[in-house]
């Protein structure tokens, strides 16, 4: 027995060996010579103890107390690989909630929408420092945009480490990222912000760029104004998503540009020529798309009678709005609310948007013949004289025998069916089948919704959606990313008493009792 005892020591020094080989292993990377050699000697005592030992290991298992702790253990190996298996699954179908008013740490549909559509690679190279505190905003954002799309992948590479990789791609600063997609690159620098990463991978998709020319001459909104009713926040917007914009001064051109994707005519003060308007027709009859924004005036009778002839019913007429005042905005700043479902620019648009003086705008709605009114104001609004100086106290209150009832419709579209290459071959007596295309006419009852002033939130959302769904950019049709910025409470007048009275009044004041109360009973206890 006491021989016996000698080989004790074996089950340890078994553990030991088997143990360096496999740190000896992990440290050089390489299964050399010795920790093979280790853990097979490892091995060798490990077995030799279990021959030697085996009476006294099989008694020890048969215990009853054993068999307890043997169950606990496989028990708790399960509860641990249940974990793992949650833990894997979560991190590949993940579910977040982001309680966050502007919806800061999710991507928006725009990105969404764009990185589903991706049918080839794109990877992101991001150039971080280890220990950088930005890295981790980065890599959270790039995750999410892989998680959205396979085509998408990342990495990361530290420059200082890594030299001759930062150096190959020409980075020259830390916060870069670049993008690649087949020989073409994007770089994004300085910023862990969706909106830009978005439009760098939009421009490096893009196979050809959309123009947007904005008709001038009679004094429309200017596109490289800065001013309140400028439309220079327009013209960032759209270039942004890859598109060029131009000015266009139509009487002057022999006709619309052949590269013209979208015609726009931003809130006219004078009267169209006849010329200019048959320039017009003939860019719509060759299918091309045009954008009317006409504010309330009886100063337009051409450009209104030429827009009846495509069936529209531009009403001489300003809409006022009880929901925007209720809003703490003005009554003449009208919320629009409704939006047609069957429509693709409003089909998924659920924010609301505001159309400051404007007036009805309505097509008789044919779905068949692509005429819509897409977009109405609420129930509580109502139409009144557009003649400003006209106006009285009594248009602020709706009057049924005077005023027309809401909902009014501010946007309206319309197609115009197009045949091209019907060339017909007399010999053969057999014509060759023409082409069919459409051009689009879509016209709103206002143009300072779209101004530097109120070009932000819905307004800019449901204003570059109608662009890109007449140039035909239907992945762009869709909410893009708010920038993280002030979230301001707006309230009423009624709720600005209530918190007045409630923190500067009643609390103050029951207080001050209460304080007085206590400082009297002790007083007169004492």
């Amino acid at each position: 027995m006491k021989a016996k005892g000698l080989f004790a020591p074996l089950g340890l020094l078994s553990i030991f060996l088997l143990a360096t080989g496999g740190i000896t292993y992990a440290i050089t990377g390489e299964m050399s010579n010795l920790p093979l050699a280790l853990i097979w000697i490892g091995l060798l005592l490990l077995l030799l103890f279990f021959y030697i030992y085996f009476p006294e290991i099989r008694e020890f298992i048969t215990k009853r107390s054993t068999k307890y702790a043997f169950n606990t253990a496989i028990m708790s190996m399960v509860f641990l690989v249940i974990i793992g298996l949650v833990a894997a699954m979560s991190v590949k179908y993940k579910v977040r909630v982001d309680l966050t008013r502007d919806s800061r740490y999710t991507l928006s549909d725009h990105t969404v929408k764009i990185l589903k559509s991706l049918k080839e690679d794109v990877e992101a190279v991001a150039f971080y420092r280890g220990d950088q505190r930005t890295r981790q905003a980065m890599s959270d954002l790039l995750s999410e945009y892989s998680y959205h799309s396979p085509k998408f992948s990342f990495r990361f590479v530290d420059p200082d480490r890594d030299p001759l990789e930062t150096a190959k791609y020409e980075v020259t600063s830390y916060r870069t990222t670049l993008l690649k997609h087949g020989d073409k690159k994007e770089i994004v620098e300085g910023t862990e912000s969706e909106n830009k990463l978005t439009n760098s991978l939009l421009k490096l998709i893009s196979k050809d760029v959309k123009v947007f020319y904005f008709v001038s001459g009679h004094g429309e909104k200017r596109i490289d104004s800065k001013e309140e009713n400028g439309y220079s926040y327009v013209k960032d917007a759209i270039e942004r998503e890859n598109h060029q914009v131009r000015d266009l001064l139509l009487v002057n051109a022999e006709k619309v540009p052949d590269d013209a994707a979208v015609l726009v005519v931003s809130g006219p003060e004078t009267d169209y020529l006849q010329v200019e308007l048959d320039k017009i027709t003939a860019f719509v009859k060759k299918g091309g798309r045009v954008v009317f924004m006409i504010d309330p005036s009886g100063g337009l009778p051409k450009l209104t009678s030429y827009l009846s002839g495509f069936g529209f019913e531009l009403t001489n007429d300003l809409i006022f709005d009880k929901t925007s005042q209720a809003s703490g905005g003005n009554i003449a700043i009208p919320f629009v609310v409704q939006y047609d479902k069957n429509h693709p620019v409003t089909r998924e648009f659920e924010q609301f948007t505001y159309f400051p003086f404007a007036r009805s705008v309505h097509i008789k709605e044919e779905p068949t013949k692509g005429s819509f009114d897409i977009a109405k104001t609420s129930d509580k609004s109502w139409t009144v004289t557009s003649d400003l100086k006209k106006l009285t106290r009594e248009d602020e209150e709706f009057n049924a025998d005077k005023h027309k009832r809401g909902p009014i419709s501010v946007v309206a579209v319309t197609a115009v069916e197009v045949n091209l290459g019907g060339n017909k071959d007399s010999k053969a007596g057999e014509g060759q089948e023409s082409m069919k295309t459409w051009g689009k006419v879509l016209v709103t009852g206002d143009s300072d919704f779209a101004s530097n002033k109120f070009m932000k939130g819905g307004n800019k959302d449901f204003l570059l959606n109608m662009l890109n769904w007449l140039a035909e950019e239907h992945i762009l049709i869709s909410v893009r990313k708010k920038e993280p910025g002030l979230t301001p409470l707006m309230l009423t007048a009624v709720q600005g008493k209530i918190v007045f009275w409630l923190s500067v009044v009643i609390v103050p004041s029951l207080l001050l009792v209460t304080g007085l109360g206590v400082t009297a009973r002790r007083r007169r206890g004492a």
